[in-house]
This record gives structure tokens, sequence and C-alpha cells, in this order.
């Protein structure tokens, strides 16, 4: 079955970087669309970043130019790299894999498959 294993968070100071992992077994990983969604309580999961089958990526306005998502085929593993991190930032992160389509890289509905998750922390 699909399974999606997240890791890489931390606690870190505003500005620093973090780099979050996402293994990937159960599908042929290289085929479909994967991202980044974040969930702090008490809201809803928003898309961070997707990285889709023909290799486009999508992002936040509020993490362009700071975040980057990337993913190794021969690894079956998905990456964010989070760079300038602010306290916003502090949020549960989550992997997601096979989308669905019909819909917008960041709706929700739209991503088959879920990590565990993996939280980040940044303090002021």
């Amino acid at each position: 079955q699909v399974q999606l294993v997240e890791s890489g968070g931390g606690s870190v100071q505003a500005g620093g970087s973090l780099r979050l992992s996402c293994v990937a077994s159960g599908y042929p990983f290289s085929s479909y669309s994967m991202g980044w969604f974040r969930q702090t309580p008490g809201k809803e999961r928003e898309g961070v970043a997707a990285i889709m089958a023909d290799g486009m990526t999508h992002y936040a306005d509020s993490v362009k130019g700071r975040f980057t998502i990337s993913k190794d085929n021969a690894k079956s593993t998905l990456y964010l790299q989070m760079n300038n991190l602010k306290p916003e930032d502090t949020a549960m992160y989550y992997c997601a894999a096979l989308w669905k389509g019909g819909g917008a890289w960041n709706d929700r509905p739209s991503w088959g498959y879920w990590g565990q998750g993996t939280q980040v922390t940044v303090s002021s």
C-alpha cells in the first residue's frame, strides 16, 4: 500500500533553514505529482508547494522565493528546502501524493494519500 514518511522537522530561529524529506513507497513514484501542505491548530490544512508529474512546480505566495520543492526519483523521496524561516511558518507539515486532478494543486481533497506529518517550529 502507499506509504509516505516525513522527516526533517525541528525547531529553528527565524532566518534559519530546514529541509523536509518524504520517502514514498507503494506506487510508481516518478509518475505522480506530490506536494507539501501545512496545518496549525484551529486552521485548515493549506498547500505550501507541489511538484506535478510533468515537473511543473507551484508555491503558495507566502513561501515563494524562500521554499523550494524537489524530488529524487531514484530515492523515491520528496524534499522541501525551507530558507529564511519565519515564525508564521510554524506548523505541522504533511507530504501529499497521488493528486487526482479535478481541482487546483492546493485543493486538499484532490490528493489521495498523506503522511503522518513533521512539526516545524520557528521562534523569533
